[in-house]
């Protein structure tokens, strides 16, 4: 798929590298899901590792130079009580110390929920003090949060959600914004992020970063059907008429390979200009990679 002139930052394949392989080659197998920050000039990346039996493994790495990565610390699925893993958030406590947030798939369900994880350092988040953030319910799942702090009392967070009120449609995915005073006891303010009936995102739209504060620019994850599932592509919205609206041209970033998904894009603003990019990208065998580039 060509690419548009951008308007806006955007992550790309063919100016980018991989950072994080797939753990297998072929379909189904991922790195990805990332997230990422800039801390006192230290690149820290939160992400997760997929094969064939879904989400094993949640990964946080450093990085002085944006690019090549050391494992500080990985958390396993077995003994953590879930099925799966998906996006992981890991942000600086303004307190100080450290807290991941963990996607985990409730076992033999489509319920999802976020568990936070506090530590002083994140080497030592494995064994960290864990409580129970976004818990979801029976009526819906909840994963994939951006979390911003920015100073004490000051929690936001855009949270994917999945309604789970009818058997077989579970897919469907809108982006719902939360405020809290400590990070952990959340206050909802309804969805900010929906799909788009007969467009390319009409299936579900996930906020995955923002690029601009003011005015509200993200980017965001989008398909057209429950086909698509895994593979979708990475989308502009801005907020118009307060609420965050998708640009109407369809979507702004894809991978040339296998099955085009380009997903879960994190930006990082850099001091000396420009903006890296953090992402999932399909391979040539149909695996996904994390990538990163960088775009002025």
């Amino acid at each position: 798929m060509p690419r548009r002139p951008a308007t806006v930052p955007l992550p790309s394949v063919e100016e980018g590298r991989v950072v994080v392989p797939a753990p297998l080659p072929g379909a189904g197998n991922w790195a990805g899901a990332p997230h990422a920050i800039l801390d006192d000039g230290v690149f820290w990346l939160s992400y997760r590792l997929r094969t064939k039996s879904r989400g094993t493994e949640t990964v946080v790495a450093r990085s002085e130079d944006g690019e090549r990565f050391a494992t500080v610390a990985t958390i396993d699925r077995v003994g953590f009580g879930t099925e799966s893993f998906e996006r992981p958030c890991l942000v600086r406590r303004p307190q100080g110390g450290w807290r991941l947030y963990v996607c985990c798939a409730t076992p033999r369900s489509k319920h999802w929920w976020i568990e936070a994880i506090d530590a002083d350092e994140p080497s030592e988040l494995p064994a960290g003090e864990r409580t129970v953030a976004f818990p979801g319910s029976t009526s819906l799942a909840v994963k994939d949060p951006v979390v911003e702090v920015s100073g004490p009392g000051r929690w936001r967070a855009w949270v994917c959600c999945h309604p789970l009120t009818e058997p077989g449609e579970e897919d469907r995915m809108t982006t719902a914004y939360a405020t809290s005073a400590d990070g952990l006891s959340w206050h909802w303010h309804g969805e900010v992020l929906r799909p788009i009936p007969g467009t390319w995102d009409e299936r579900g739209a996930r906020m995955t970063t923002i690029l601009s504060p003011e005015p509200l620019v993200v980017l965001y994850d989008g398909r057209a059907s429950a086909e698509e599932n895994w593979f979708e592509k990475t989308g502009i919205a801005r907020r118009r008429d307060g609420a965050l609206s998708p640009d109407a041209d369809g979507p702004a970033a894809t991978s040339p390979h296998s099955d085009g998904a380009l997903r879960y894009a994190t930006a990082v603003p850099l001091s000396e200009g420009g903006t890296r990019f953090y992402f999932e990208a399909a391979g040539p065998d149909g695996s996904h990679d994390l990538w990163t580039s960088i775009s002025f």
